[in-house]
């Protein structure tokens, strides 16, 4: 369906015809002129039928026994065909946030999500006439739109390559915005932004992920722990070397490594214990 432009007549040079074939009725009716009196509150009658109102950022679409005749989407007082059938379209920015849907992501992890779809109609005509109560097509097409990218991506990756859906909450929601762009054309919606308001697992497997979330936390703590510690050994033998302190041996090399590595990776402090003695 392709919306037309309709340029109406303005409403109030009607309704001041409207008044004076009011006015010569009368006053046919008062000279006993009882056809012409008839045949101008007729008219008046007719006249009535054409006139409408238009409310800032709302359209009128037109139709004239079945046959779609125009949209109206400039606002004020306005009068078109008569006998027409006039109907309402809100070119408002409107939101609707989707309930908490329970999906699977690409791993078969069950996780709930749900999200709030900022859009407006940009094509009155094809909201009423291409789809069936187009607030509803939206709805449905968003919640559609929102389980096909969830399934598509983890909820996490643990492996820290690709994207995730708790990492990458913003390329997710330009991909959903963009899939719903695609869905919700036919209905002449245009999709101006679609965000995740709420992203977590279901609740029968939160408690094991979360403790798969801190245990990778760890392993990634201890990594890098591990990566300083070597360092630090390394760069502590080869000062000593240098300046010429001490020259230790590979078995003395062996013990003081030991030692430094578990000084520096311990979670709880060091206790120094004085050796008095010898390695040997």
């Amino acid at each position: 369906m392709k919306e037309k432009t309709l340029r109406p007549v303005s409403g109030f040079w009607v309704i001041a015809l409207i008044a004076v074939c009011l006015g010569g009725g009368i006053y046919g009716a008062v000279q006993e002129y009882i056809a012409v009196s008839v045949i101008l509150f007729v008219v008046a009658a007719i006249l009535c039928t054409s006139i409408t109102v238009v409310q800032p950022n709302k359209s009128v679409v037109v139709t004239f026994f079945g046959k779609y005749v125009g949209t109206i989407a400039t606002s004020g007082l306005f009068a078109v065909i008569p006998f027409s059938v006039r109907k309402t379209v809100s070119l408002r920015v409107r939101n609707f946030n989707s309930v908490k849907l329970k999906v699977n992501d690409v791993e078969g992890n069950p996780i709930e999500i749900a999200a709030v779809i900022v859009f407006k109609v940009i094509n009155s005509a094809k909201a009423l006439f291409d789809v069936d109560k187009y607030m509803a097509f939206v709805e449905i097409q968003s919640e559609t739109a929102l389980r096909h990218v969830a399934s598509k991506y983890p909820y996490d990756n643990f492996n820290e390559s690709g994207m995730s859906l708790r990492a990458n909450a913003d390329e997710i929601a330009k991909e959903l915005a963009t899939e719903l762009q695609e869905r919700l054309s036919l209905s002449g919606v245009e999709v101006i932004e679609a965000r995740l308001t709420h992203l977590a697992y279901s609740t029968e497997i939160a408690s094991t992920m979360l403790q798969r979330q801190q245990a990778s936390a760890i392993l990634s703590a201890r990594q890098i722990i591990v990566e300083g510690a070597v360092g630090m050994v390394d760069m502590a033998i080869k000062q000593l070397k240098e300046s010429g302190v001490v020259e230790l041996d590979e078995e003395r090399k062996a013990a003081m490594i030991n030692n430094l590595m578990v000084a520096i990776v311990s979670e709880r402090g060091a206790s120094p214990v004085i050796n008095a003695g010898s390695l040997y």
